[in-house]
């Protein structure tokens, strides 16, 4: 049988009705607005802070912004902590703690022995990492999120398999899982497939490689890298480098100026390549150590960002390595690939407005 309100309740409900409507509807987008930190509190450069914290035998420049769960930026080559100061304005300003240092043997962290290669191996830096961890979070803060690229990218890989119990979730750029390969030393197996020009075995021998930087200069060399964007092995011959002058006129990319030019030389010209260039320097190193970790899976909430014109994606195999499954299976908590149309190496920094919506939004569900 239909039930019919009497007539002089009728707006009585009808009133109730709507008000019970209006409450939900506005504690349903408090709440979504305070799940997703979207009361912006904006930021600027000016705001950063930089600090220097000792941690596992070295002075450590670290740069920070805002309240909130901790993100650890881990930059690249030839990188510093500035390489983000897009998204540490942007996270910062929606209610996260942006920490990016400057790694062993770059910027303004001092203490690592740069005539030591030796001292500079995955097991070194997440060294650094978990100390800095432990030295910045707040209390009752056990595990960070984590950005990391390039280099960066490798060693966020090292921080998951060696303490994932300090990690809730990563964004990695340009640089893929890499995992162990028992039967091949990594740069043995690079010199075979590209070549004594191939940048990472220039890059091998102590000196060399700093002997033509010498010649062509910091900012040209940082120019010339900044502006790559060949999908294909960087080839780095003798006397040639990039194939450019040191007396041709700097082009910038579009998304660097020369105000930002001018920050990576001066640093650069201060401390010259070779703490960054002995990452490249353990990497023989690093597998000999990390025999216990073959095979070993991240188990690690992640999401990973590469643009479709980086070296990283169309070299050692990567894109099949993404496409046909090695990678979900080797990190099976991956949960998205972004693959950036017209996108290169230094993909944060060309489109930030993406990336740091990206992760925004990754991280935002934990």
């Amino acid at each position: 049988m239909k039930r019919s309100w009497p007539a002089t309740n009728t707006r009585h409900h009808t009133i109730i009705y709507f008000t019970y409507l209006l409450m939900g509807n506005f504690l349903t987008l408090f709440f979504f607005k305070h799940k997703h930190n979207n009361n912006i509190q904006p930021h600027k450069m000016e705001d950063i802070q930089h600090n220097m914290v000792a941690v596992n035998g070295i002075n450590m420049h670290v740069a920070e912004l805002g309240k909130g769960p901790t993100i650890l930026f881990i930059h690249g080559f030839p990188e510093l902590w500035y390489t983000w100061r897009h998204q540490m304005i942007y996270l910062a300003s929606h209610g996260y703690r942006a920490v990016a240092p400057d790694l062993r043997g770059y910027g303004d962290t001092t203490g690592a022995p740069t005539n030591d290669p030796t001292k500079f191996t995955t097991l070194h830096v997440v060294g650094d990492l978990v100390g800095l961890i432990e030295a910045v979070v707040a209390p009752g803060e056990e595990k960070v999120f984590v950005v990391g690229h390039d280099w960066g990218a490798f060693m966020a890989w090292a921080l998951c398999l060696y303490r994932p119990d300090k990690v809730k979730a990563v964004v990695n750029l340009s640089v893929p899982f890499s995992p162990r390969n028992p039967k091949f030393k990594p740069v043995d197996a690079l010199r075979a497939l590209y070549g004594n020009d191939y940048y990472i075995i220039r890059f091998q021998e102590p000196g060399e490689i700093e002997g033509e930087l010498a010649v062509w200069g910091t900012e040209r060399f940082l120019n010339d890298l900044f502006n790559y964007r060949k999908p294909e092995a960087l080839l780095l011959p003798k006397g040639n480098g990039f194939g450019t002058s040191p007396n041709d006129p700097l082009v910038l990319p579009s998304w660097l100026s020369k105000e930002d030019l001018a920050y990576y030389t001066s640093k650069f010209e201060k401390t010259g390549f070779t703490g960054g260039l002995n990452y490249y320097r353990a990497l023989n190193i690093n597998w000999e150590l990390t025999a216990a970790w073959t095979g070993a899976q991240v188990k690690v909430p992640v999401k990973f960002i590469v643009g479709d014109l980086d070296l990283t994606y169309n070299t050692m195999g990567a894109k099949d390595y993404i496409e046909r499954g090695g990678f979900k299976k080797d990190v099976p908590l991956l949960e998205d690939v972004i693959i950036l149309k017209d996108v290169s190496h230094f993909l944060h920094e060309e489109k930030p407005d993406e990336i740091n919506q990206y992760i925004h939004h990754f991280f935002n569900k934990f």
